[in-house]
Order: structure tokens, then C-alpha cells, then sequence
């Protein structure tokens, strides 16, 4: 472990980066106790403030757990991922080291109705392809996605949608994501949402609606996700104009 002290780059930026693979290895995710920050601080050659400002960054996305009188652990259960820059759901996993388990792939065509046919800018009443997802982890269920596509991208029923989705799209389909449109707010599970994903009744969840736009900002697909809180969490960076 080192950094690069005759860098541009922040030390503070560069301790969080080197913490984040850290806490990607086997013995630290089974359990073992992080280094503690005075012994960090005189490996890199860094204050111990410098080590701290880091340490909270992962601690606020709940990457982290300090337990008191115990040491700093990687938080279980817990992934995150960053809305700077966006790709498919199975590449961010993959990127966090995590094995992606399907738990249910339902592909239907249905009628738009008065709402979907406004976001997509189609006729209500249309057909439009549905994808419905739920995936985790080995340990069960922690994402339900929904996923509306428009009729002009041509996406069949019988694609593999286990595999990455704009991927599929782009090699088959000539059809490039480029913009995703974002909102996300926070819910309770009712008994659907709280069934499909095994989780308590009014437990919170994340809730976020995507709306996927290609290079002429025409939309592409229409997305609604629902994120069990206690295993997901989003973080963004802010840079402050200069």
C-alpha cells in the first residue's frame, strides 16, 4: 500500500481509493478487523486526520462499520454504487466484485397505458415490451427492476435478459444508451414490493425511476427500481465549480 505524495491528487482522495480495494479482499469481508488509523497513517506517511477524512467517506455509505472499542469493519450486506457515471446494473456488480444471482426474469408484451404512453411518446394503448427483473446475491433478492422499452428500439421477446442489457442493445439492436435521467426518493415496502424482495411490510426501500435516453436524447427505456435500503446504497460526488 502506497500513494503518490508528489501528486495532484488529494491524499485524502487517494487513501479513500486505496481503503476501497482494501475492503474488496477476501480476509476483511469474512470479518477481520481493518487496520486501525494511527498504523495507516505511518504506513502511507499521512496524518491521521487525512486517514479519518477517508474513513468517513466509506463510513457515511455504509461501506464501512466502526464499532467502538473493537475496530472498523466492511459493513455486511451493504453495496454502493456511484450516480457520477452510470452502466448496466450486472457491470456495476461485477466492477464491486459481487455474483449476481436472477431470482426471477419475466419478459411480457403489454398495452401502454395513459402514463407509460407520455413518457414514451407513443399512443396509449400500444404495445411495448415489459422486462421485469429481481436480482441479488447468494444471500436473497435485494433489486426489483421494471423496465418499459420503446416500440422504435425493436427488442424481442426472445432475448437472453439474463445477460448485460445494453449490451444487448447495442450489439443487436444499433441502439446506444448515453443518458440516464434519474430520481430517486425513499418509500415503504407494501405487500408486493414487500413479498418480491423478503423484506417487512413498510421496511424502507429505494426508489428510483430511470428514463434512458440514446445520442439524439430520444428515450430508449423507461425504468422503475426498487432497492432494499438495508443492502443498497447510492452516493454521488459533487465537484464545486471553480
Amino acid at each position: 500500500m502506497q500513494i503518490d505524495h508528489s501528486s495532484s491528487v488529494p491524499l485524502h482522495y487517494q487513501v479513500e481509493e486505496l481503503l476501497r480495494k482494501l475492503i474488496k479482499e477476501e480476509r476483511y469481508i469474512n470479518g477481520e478487523p481493518l487496520p486501525k488509523e494511527v498504523d495507516l497513517s505511518k504506513l502511507l506517511g499521512v496524518a491521521r486526520n487525512t486517514v479519518r477524512q477517508a474513513t468517513n467517506k466509506l463510513v457515511y455509505e455504509n461501506a464501512i462499520v466502526r464499532k467502538k472499542g473493537v475496530g472498523s469493519f466492511v459493513a455486511p450486506n451493504s453495496l454502493s454504487t456511484k450516480l457520477d457515471k452510470w452502466s448496466s446494473f450486472t457491470e456495476e456488480m461485477t466492477q464491486l466484485g459481487v455474483q449476481l444471482k436472477n431470482y426471477g426474469i419475466k419478459v411480457s408484451l403489454v398495452k401502454a397505458d395513459s402514463d407509460l404512453a407520455r413518457t414514451l411518446n407513443i399512443k396509449e394503448g400500444k404495445e411495448v415490451l415489459e422486462l421485469v427483473r429481481l436480482r441479488g446475491d447468494e444471500e436473497g433478492p435485494f433489486v426489483l427492476f421494471y423496465s418499459y422499452f420503446h416500440p422504435r428500439v425493436g427488442l424481442t421477446t426472445d432475448e437472453d435478459f439474463s445477460e448485460p442489457l445494453y449490451k444487448i442493445l447495442e450489439s443487436k439492436y444499433a441502439t446506444r444508451a448515453v443518458t440516464s435521467q434519474e430520481e430517486i426518493k425513499a418509500i415503504v415496502a407494501d405487500d408486493h414490493l414487500a413479498k418480491k424482495l423478503r423484506t417487512p411490510v413498510n421496511s424502507p426501500l429505494l426508489s428510483r425511476v430511470r428514463r434512458v435516453l440514446d445520442p439524439g436524447n430520444r428515450i430508449i427505456e423507461y425504468n422503475l427500481c426498487y432497492y432494499r435500503s438495508d443492502k443498497f446504497t447510492y452516493t454521488i460526488d459533487i465537484h464545486r465549480n471553480q
